[in-house]
């Protein structure tokens, strides 16, 4: 090649223009710098697959509280006279070989006269199919929707007791579906109450110092060297007995939350004092803006998501301390349905002996503050930015 053929070469390589768009951030760490902090927090949650699955439980435990009256198969009041301690009643799709579809063996009880107690024998002969969408037992939907529809219902003139019935023939699976609203419920409104004495005395004590902050100091001393139970058992024995279920159940949530809130008060009281001198908050002081509106709109945000991580992890607490109180008679009392009201209702150490199902209480109580406790900590690590 000569002289001139080279420097022709040279000269158009050096003025190639490649006609792809310029993307600066197209690898992997780019597109992580560029992505806002909670989408990063929700791919690290993501990943965190007992946390999901928690989230999905939860979810779908929340989401049946709105409808409890249509799923219950019975009113939480309803009475069967002759089923007293009833077993649980299995659901069957195959009949000597044949498919029939959901259906259940029909009971027949005898009184066995050696052990004074009702025997119940499924009498596989006749099998009675399940009702769906259907008319069953009345009910006030929300308290204001006058409604008879359930989703399913017991076959006629049969029986549905998947979880057996207790000492007044009341279906227990019925009644573990309407205790679900009441123990969820509570722990919500519990947070809350617990979140905004967290967030107003840990803001005040965080944003002023000096001593604002010492005596929010002392006064969180004083509610923590309190011991806790018996503390609830005080307040709870001193709620008059002629409220109505409705003010008991305000009554416990208000307890629950006012024991609560100095974890989160001092949470809260040290992320602001280490907050509070940086330069975007100075300048939202200089530009005018109150006390309330730099703590509220500009500090609190900063840790938004170790707030929902903490809610996470005070739900549970909320859930047991009720289920305490009602197991140990000074919560909520019967009309009102709870977990906590069913454990008492199984107390009695021989009828749990004799009728195991009576513990079925036990069993969405333990998966619900698991479940909030795995979601807890995949929320903690997923917000922690040196995880």
């Amino acid at each position: 090649m000569n002289g001139a053929a080279m420097t022709d070469a040279l000269s158009a390589e050096s003025h190639f223009i490649d006609p792809a768009p310029f993307e600066p951030e197209a690898g992997a760490e780019g597109r992580a710098e560029s992505a806002s902090a909670w989408r990063l927090i929700l791919r690290k949650f993501l990943r965190h697959r007992l946390a999901v699955a928690s989230a999905v439980i939860l979810l779908a435990l929340y989401a049946i509280v709105p409808f409890v009256e249509q799923l219950a198969p019975y009113g939480q009041a309803r009475r069967n006279g002759d089923f007293l301690y009833a077993p649980p009643q299995g659901v069957h799709l195959f009949h000597e070989g044949r498919f029939v579809g959901p259906f259940v063996y029909p009971y027949r009880a005898h009184l066995d006269l050696d052990t004074f107690r009702r025997d119940y024998r499924a009498d596989t002969a006749a099998p009675q199919p399940l009702r769906f969408l259907c008319r069953g037992d009345g009910y006030a939907w929300l308290g204001l929707i006058p409604s008879d529809l359930h989703v399913v219902c017991p076959p006629e003139n049969g029986t549905l007791f998947l979880l057996g019935t207790d000492k007044l023939g009341r279906d227990l699976f019925s009644r573990l579906i309407y205790g679900a609203r009441i123990s969820l419920t509570i722990g919500l409104v519990g947070v809350a109450i617990s979140f905004a004495l967290g967030l107003f005395f840990g803001g005040i004590a965080g944003y002023f110092g000096g001593i604002v902050d010492a005596g929010v100091q002392r006064l969180i001393e004083v509610v923590r060297s309190l011991p806790e139970l018996p503390l609830w058992l005080a307040l709870s024995a001193a709620l008059p007995p002629n409220w109505s279920p409705l003010l008991i159940f305000f009554g416990i949530t208000v307890i629950l939350g006012l024991l609560d809130w100095p974890g989160l008060a001092r949470a809260v009281r040290g992320k602001l004092l280490a907050l509070r001198e940086e330069d975007f908050v100075q300048a939202a002081e200089l530009m005018g803006a109150s006390p309330a509106r730099v703590i509220g709109r500009h500090l609190i945000p900063n840790f938004m998501s170790h707030l929902i991580a903490s809610a996470t992890l005070s739900i549970p607490t909320m859930i047991l301390g009720e289920t305490a109180l009602s197991f140990l008679g000074l919560g909520l009392r019967p009309p009102v349905t709870s977990w906590g009201v069913l454990l008492n209702e199984a107390q009695n150490l021989a009828a749990v002996q004799l009728y195991p199902w009576l513990l079925a209480p036990v069993l969405p109580v333990l998966v619900t503050v698991l479940a909030f406790n795995f979601l807890g900590d995949g929320l903690r690590d997923a917000a922690d930015p040196y995880h």
